[in-house]
């Protein structure tokens, strides 16, 4: 059998089973590359469309449904290229693959460039006969309405060739990034306190963090990050060259700030992101209760930061399998129905996911379900903890909405908002600890699964509210003109740290070297993604409660939404599910959540104590 923690592993080492199967997307790269020709071919259609649109309904049909099949064949191209590079970052054919999507996407922009400007030619009352009289663009109906409401921000055809053709140089940063961090960086080696050499690759940081043993995880997190600090002009100058990209498209759409620009593509309101900021501040006081419990639990005179990922509960550490955490997940998943449950075991048993670390393999975990007429696909780097069965949890709740939009709608709506991205995957995690709590009755297990519920505050609502400002503060400073460096962005991600964590109270010690952890996360590449983790799940948290209580029509509502794809913006999906994310009661339905869990732990602890 495998074994977990070992990302030294080839990938022809890994049984076959337990990589995923990307012949369902194409059968080779020739068949691939095939596709990508007939592909360019078709570019020019598209580019003679070019003056048309107002001939009639007709010819806007002919043109959207053009343009629509090649964004879906780009889609699955792209997908195909991206996955098979991320299986070994090291080899480089696999990403000139990924640069040659990367090239005809922009040149594929570049062709469809003339279709807003031109629709924003036409009058309202034009469009909306269009749409009454033309069946072919009911798909479209909400795509159309979007570009109207984006006019102000829309530029000439001219122009917006000219941002479309810049699209390869958009991503540079982001792919420099990725190379340096998975090819090219040097990660460093510390001698354990059982005298063993281990090399701190960022799968192996995330499991020696989580070491029982306080000198090794601390050791391990010094020795990451201070080797990260030594790189930090390259990745303050990757960073700097992320920013100012956004900056760049920012003013050259007419927006007032960074934030507008990147909000304005889901039609968020930026309040929506400044709220959650200033509430997650106003409850400061819930996470330092909880970092004050982790201290108790953890026995520790002292809290620092590099005990913030050691188990709560030592004695009931345990790795699951594969199979197990399979089991453990469909059966987890019974609220929501057989079907759902179905599907997901096919994709344990039809090879979707890929598991296991190996050389050279993309860190992290994702899901992909950008290929329209294929199965969603999930990376793991699986280490058998119980935080990497609710990752698998997670990723899943990804899948099954791609699964369930893409099985509902047609592609044109199919791709959900990255604002209510994250929904579906928490949902997941929570069903999987309700299950893991109804089916356990140990006190020290209960324990260690109600600070995994706190842990996935911790990192899902505090940290990543934390990294949503530290990104909001770095993009006002690059519109104010300052320098974006290495050390200026670790000058302010320490100051915001120790805010957070309570360390000038003594709360919980950040040391100085944990101002470079902001070069080791990849998101701040994804412009103002990060705080849609926190939305998230304070949705899904408002969303599961009366799922997990029985409520028939909030599953129902929930499952719509699952397979609503982007029929309707963001906000307004959530709030046909039930929750309303304008208003501060996700947020603070979620602090209550959190006190109680506290609360249930003090009790626990207070009777363990007593026996």
């Amino acid at each position: 059998m495998t074994t977990f923690s070992n990302p030294d592993l080839t990938r022809d080492a890994i049984e076959e089973r337990y990589r995923w199967n990307l012949d369902d997307i194409y059968p080779s790269e020739a068949a691939w590359r095939a596709e990508k020709q007939r592909l360019e071919a078709q570019l020019p259609a598209m580019a003679r469309c070019a003056g048309t649109l107002h001939h009639s309904s007709v010819h806007l049909a002919d043109a959207l449904d053009l343009l629509s099949d090649l964004r879906k064949t780009a889609a699955r191209l792209h997908v195909y290229a991206g996955m098979l590079s991320d299986q070994d970052t090291r080899v480089a054919h696999h990403q000139g693959m990924k640069q040659e999507m990367a090239t005809l996407g922009a040149a594929l922009g570049a062709a469809a460039a003339f279709v807003e400007p031109e629709l924003l030619q036409l009058p309202r009352a034009t469009v909306d006969a269009f749409l009454a009289e033309q069946p072919r663009l009911a798909i479209y109906r909400q795509e159309l309405d979007d570009i109207l409401r984006r006019a102000p921000h829309t530029l000439s055809a001219a122009e917006e060739r000219l941002l479309a053709s810049a699209g390869p140089l958009a991503g540079a940063p982001s792919s420099v990034y990725t190379i340096v961090c998975n090819a090219d960086f040097q990660y460093p080696s510390v001698t354990l306190s059982d005298g063993r050499q281990a090399t701190v690759t960022q799968a192996r940081y995330a499991e020696l963090r989580a070491s029982t043993v306080r000198a090794d995880r601390e050791s391990a997190m010094r020795a990451f990050f201070e080797r990260m600090g030594e790189w930090r002009r390259t990745f303050g100058t990757t960073m700097n060259g992320s920013v100012q990209k956004l900056r760049f498209f920012a003013e050259a759409r007419r927006y007032d700030s960074a934030l507008a620009c990147a909000l304005d593509g889901p039609n968020v309101p930026t309040s929506v992101y400044l709220r959650l900021v200033d509430g997650v501040q106003r409850h400061l006081a819930a996470f330092h209760r909880y970092l004050r419990l982790r201290q108790r639990m953890l026995g520790v005179s002292q809290l620092h930061y590099y005990d913030l990922y050691a188990p709560l509960v030592a004695d009931v550490e345990r790795t699951y399998t594969p199979d197990e955490a399979a089991a453990l997940i469909v059966d987890a998943m019974a609220p929501l129905g057989a079907e759902y449950q179905a599907v997901i075991a096919r994709a344990f048993r039809e090879r979707w996911i890929d598991m296991y670390p190996s050389q050279g393999k993309r860190s992290g975990a994702y899901s992909n379900g950008g290929a329209y007429d294929v199965h969603p696909y999930i990376l793991m780097n699986y280490q058998g903890q119980y935080n990497d069965v609710s990752t698998l949890a997670h990723e899943l709740g990804h899948t099954m909405q791609s699964y369930l939009s893409n099985a509902a709608q047609p592609f044109p709506t199919a791709d959900y908002p990255i604002f209510v991205a994250e929904v579906a995957s928490t949902f997941n995690e929570s069903l999987l600890l309700d299950h893991m709590l109804r089916t356990i009755d140990d006190d020290e297990m209960k324990l260690s699964l109600l600070g995994n519920y706190l842990e996935g505050i911790k990192g899902t609502v505090f940290r990543q509210t934390q990294f949503a400002e530290f990104e909001l503060r770095m993009h006002e400073m690059a519109w104010r003109g300052e320098p974006i460096t290495g050390d200026a962005l670790a000058a302010l991600y320490l100051d915001l740290t120790r805010r957070y964590y309570g360390h000038d109270a003594g709360v919980c010690i950040v040391d100085d070297y944990i101002q470079h952890e902001w070069s080791f996360i990849p998101h701040f590449y994804r412009d103002f993604y990060v705080f849609q983790y926190a939305t998230s799940f304070t949705a899904s948290e408002a969303l599961a409660q009366p799922v997990k209580a029985g409520d028939t029509a909030a599953t129902e509502r929930f499952l719509t939404f699952l397979s609503a794809g982007c029929s309707k913006y963001p906000v307004d999906l959530l709030r046909d599910a039930g929750v309303d994310m304008t208003t501060d009661a996700p947020l603070d339905l979620t602090m209550q959540e959190m006190h109680r869990v506290m609360d249930e732990m003090e009790r626990v602890l207070a009777r363990r104590e007593r026996s």
